[in-house]
């Protein structure tokens, strides 16, 4: 069919281009479905958001379902101090029952043996509490706190661990961008000397042989460009899940610049320093300390075992039998007169002597020394841990800010040699196998580099955190 008329129209929204050929004879009836598919694509696209590392680790922290079960971990814990507080209460109880009896039995409420069926109805009221119990409910009051501090401890503890292992992967995405970068900039530079050779070649000043070989090394560079975006896209992996991100398989992050002080006056050679302040407020190390503590109250309690108990008893008790009639009348007592006639009152004092249980009280009180001494070595283990770590994390970073220099010299360098050997291969001094060995060099000293920054940040970071510096916020 001739067409009489066409017109191209083009809508751009965003990065979505959408053209419309009609033609005059058939735009009326294709106008609806245009129309509809003009405003799907012109609806807006929401942009993917960016995260700062602080953004990451919060998100982290209120989506961790390990966390949530530590918060559970801390209100069971935080019951079980209440209820240690409750039980120096008064214990108060009642009872009540109904009874029907039937054939030969004995009256309950003059003992005697009789042959009738019958029912009765006993209440009673009684009550307990405990004046001296060898200190036993205040210890473990005491010890309940210190248990419900140190689990409040490891919670936090946790936060601070997951804390860290987001920011390894946060920062691991850094290290890969900035890999990608560096490959897609030897690629750059390959596919420059790729068209130069390829022209040379045209003009018949080179040999085939050099076209391949540039061939080879701008192949070459994009394979490594890919294999550094397929590692960057496993680093965004590891962090959406230690975020518990659903829904994205891709990961924005902030742009935020490697930053480090010089000449920082912060005691960071002298790993006593650092420990003495991350051993005051790390939360691994008062839990431990807060469970020597509770250790020390569970062996004052054992202790106690050993001593009299004392308790005061209290009871009210009345009952209501169809046996029992009036001497006058003949007649069943009524339910309000029984009530009121039967009953009976008590207040007492009691006092329990333990004198030989098996030797169990001695057995318990050496069970709990050995729990008070396992729980001090546990506390010796997490600080000398502590100190370990913060000898190596010191050892570090001064190996690192040494490399961090040197590194940046042999950047510099790598780069001079290869820009005299991109010249050197223009003016055909240098073959292009020598110039892919001064690429390659000046590659390996960008990708040191990066790393040696990436290292250097982190190690900065982990120091600043022991050392109780606000290194991230956690809300």
């Amino acid at each position: 069919m001739r067409l009489k008329r066409c017109f191209l129209v083009g809508y751009v929204f965003g990065t979505t281009i959408v053209l419309v050929l009609a033609h005059n004879k058939i735009m009326n009836l294709k106008i609806t479905r245009i129309l509809f598919l003009l405003l799907l694509v012109s609806l807006p696209i929401k942009a993917q958001q960016s995260w700062s590392l602080d953004e990451c680790i919060n998100y982290a922290v209120s989506h961790n379902l390990e966390l949530t079960n530590q918060a559970y971990t801390v209100a069971s814990s935080k019951e079980t101090h209440k209820q240690a507080i409750r039980n120096l209460l008064p214990s108060v109880n009642g009872y009540a029952d109904y009874v029907i009896r039937y054939g030969r039995s004995t009256d309950p409420n003059n003992n005697n043996v009789i042959d009738t069926d019958f029912f009765s109805n006993n209440y009673s009221l009684n009550s307990s509490i405990d004046i001296f119990r060898g200190f036993q409910r205040i210890n473990t009051i005491k010890a309940s706190k210190y248990i419900y501090k140190a689990v409040q401890e490891d919670a936090e503890q946790q936060k601070y661990l997951l804390a860290f292992r987001v920011m390894s992967a946060f920062y691991d995405i850094r290290f890969f961008q900035g890999a990608v970068a560096i490959a897609k900039e030897q690629v750059s530079i390959s596919d420059t000397n790729y068209a130069f050779i390829k022209k040379q070649l045209e003009l018949g000043l080179i040999a085939q042989a050099d076209m391949y070989e540039a061939e080879s090394v701008l192949l070459t560079d994009k394979l490594s460009v890919t294999q550094a975006e397929n590692q960057l896209a496993a680093a965004e992996l590891n962090l959406i899940q230690e975020m518990n991100l659903e829904g994205v398989s891709t990961i924005n992050l902030k742009e935020e610049l490697l930053t480090f002080k010089e000449n920082e006056e912060v005691d960071t050679t002298v790993s006593d320093a650092v420990y003495a302040k991350a051993k005051g407020f790390l939360p691994s190390i008062k839990s431990s300390q807060l469970r020597v503590k509770a250790a020390e109250k569970d062996v004052a309690i054992a202790r106690g075992g050993l001593y009299p108990s004392i308790t005061i008893n209290a009871g009210y008790g009345t009952g209501y039998y169809e046996t029992n009639i009036d001497d006058i009348s003949r007649e069943i007592i009524s339910f309000k007169n029984q009530i009121r006639d039967n009953a009976s009152r008590s207040i007492g004092l009691s006092m329990n002597i333990p004198i030989s249980n098996k030797w169990s009280g001695r057995s318990e009180i050496k069970q709990q020394k050995i729990a008070l001494q396992q729980a001090e070595n546990n506390l010796k283990i997490q600080e000398q841990e502590l100190y370990k770590l913060i000898q190596q994390l010191v050892q570090e970073k001064n190996a690192l800010e040494i490399e961090n220099l040197q590194s940046i010299k042999k950047l510099k360098a790598q780069e001079l040699s290869f820009s005299i050997s991109q010249k050197k291969y223009e003016k055909e001094m240098i073959s292009a196998v020598e110039l892919y060995q001064a690429k390659v060099l000046y590659t390996t000293a960008k990708n040191e580099n990066l790393q040696v920054q990436i290292r250097l940040k982190v190690n900065h970071s982990t120091l600043a955190f022991y050392r109780g510096l606000p290194v991230f916020t956690i809300n």
